[in-house]
């Protein structure tokens, strides 16, 4: 049976890889409620077996439709700026001089 935080989670897989095709937001805002149409439709299914068959479902088009290049925020690890300037390390400093 599929517990309402794998749900959730697989709802928010949904979104983030349609968010990794679609270029633009407003064309991605109708491909989620879309999205949000489909979890709806089915949300009312009770029998243990058939939501097996529909989280499966689910998880085999993820993968079937998987971007080959995700899209990775730029401060993120992997993303274009992660680590780019990375602060100074603390080192002790310097004796004090007299002149």
């Amino acid at each position: 049976m599929a517990s309402t935080p794998a749900v959730a989670s697989l709802y928010r897989r949904c979104l983030k890889l349609s968010l990794d095709w679609t270029v633009h937001r407003y064309i991605w805002r109708g491909q989620a409620v879309y999205i949000r149409s489909l979890f709806d439709a089915n949300k009312h299914v009770r029998e243990p077996r058939q939501q097996r068959a529909l989280f499966q479902e689910a998880e085999q088009l993820l993968e079937t439709w998987k971007h080959p290049d995700p899209y990775r925020p730029p401060t993120a690890p992997g993303g274009s700026k992660f680590e780019r300037n990375i602060p100074a390390p603390m080192l002790d400093p310097p004796p004090h001089m007299t002149l």
